[in-house]
């Protein structure tokens, strides 16, 4: 299985922390965030529940911007074969 090598950026590690320290965050949000910050240079890629959770979030117009691009970035560090 290959594997994807992209990294979380500056600016979404960024938005992760804050969504993880925001009280107002919804569960999903910081779900989305706490992933994103495992994947800040440290060689992980999203598991198939995560990458699940992002798609759905990203099918979905009810999420917030913010929530909308931690799922991006999320999805985006997925394995591309499963």
């Amino acid at each position: 299985m290959s594997k994807n090598t992209k990294q979380t950026s500056a600016q979404i590690a960024k938005l992760a922390a804050e969504t993880l320290q925001d009280n107002r965050a919804s569960q999903i949000a910081k779900s989305l965030a706490a992933s994103a910050l495992a994947q800040c240079g440290g060689g992980k890629q999203t598991g198939a529940e995560m990458e699940d959770k992002a798609a759905r979030v990203l099918a979905s117009d009810r999420y917030s911007d913010d929530t909308r691009q931690l799922a991006a970035s999320v999805l985006a560090q997925a394995n591309k074969e499963r």
